[in-house]
């Protein structure tokens, strides 16, 4: 893979960020080491900024770093699994609500046409776009809750939540992979519909659904 050549004062940072997106895109696989050097050469970077941004990612649970072994990209355990959907199902009930408390027909559009073209990508088996598509009505929910402190409360969970959300693409055989993307129509119908309890249930559904083909997976 090729990295870009980073030249702004905020080095680890932009480091950082180039390594979470590799991570998140499945660019950078669990399990995979990622050496200092061999880092701060394709990057063009001192070892410095590579080792703070390792740091940085390292807090986020993204990376796993052990004493005389170096760091890898952290793989999801049986108890970060459970941790993880457990709270994305409180965090995005919660956004969902909030959501439902302001629905327009025009974010209904938006997130049915996010949906759609899901299902289209679902049909051609482009599981990177599925999951680019996945992370964006995710992402758009959350966006649409208008909840600024919570966001940045957050934020250093993205980076986790994006990482199951690529686990559970990565899950699903070819003939799950339309039966889930249509699944978020069920997540928009129940947010339109003005019931609360509906749209809390589809949501844990939603999640735990994953969750549980995450499980089946690492079990193999």
């Amino acid at each position: 893979m090729t990295f870009g050549i980073v030249v702004t004062q905020s080095m680890s940072e932009q480091i950082a960020q180039e390594l979470r997106n590799a991570i998140q895109d499945g660019e950078l696989k669990p399990g995979e080491r990622l050496v200092e050097r061999a880092l701060a050469i394709r990057m063009g970077v001192s070892h410095i900024p590579i080792r703070e941004a390792l740091g940085r990612l390292a807090e986020e649970g993204l990376v796993e770093r052990t004493p005389r072994r170096g760091a890898r990209v952290a793989a999801l355990s049986e108890q970060e699994l459970r941790e993880i959907s457990s709270l994305r199902i409180v965090l995005e009930q919660f956004v969902a609500v909030r959501v439902q408390n302001s629905w327009t027909e025009e974010r209904a559009e938006i997130l049915r046409g996010i949906v759609t073209s899901m299902v289209e990508f679902s049909h051609a088996g482009d599981l990177d776009q599925m999951f680019a598509l996945d992370r964006k009505f995710h992402e758009t929910l959350w966006d649409f809750a208008d909840h600024r402190m919570l966001m940045t409360t957050v934020a250093q969970l993205r980076g986790r939540i994006n990482g199951f959300l690529r686990a559970a693409n990565q899950a699903l055989t070819a003939s799950e992979l339309a039966a889930h993307a249509a699944s978020h129509f069920d997540v928009v119908e129940a947010i339109a519909s003005g019931d609360e309890r509906r749209v809390c249930l589809e949501v844990a559904r939603h999640i735990e659904t994953a969750a549980e083909r995450i499980r089946i997976q690492t079990d193999q």
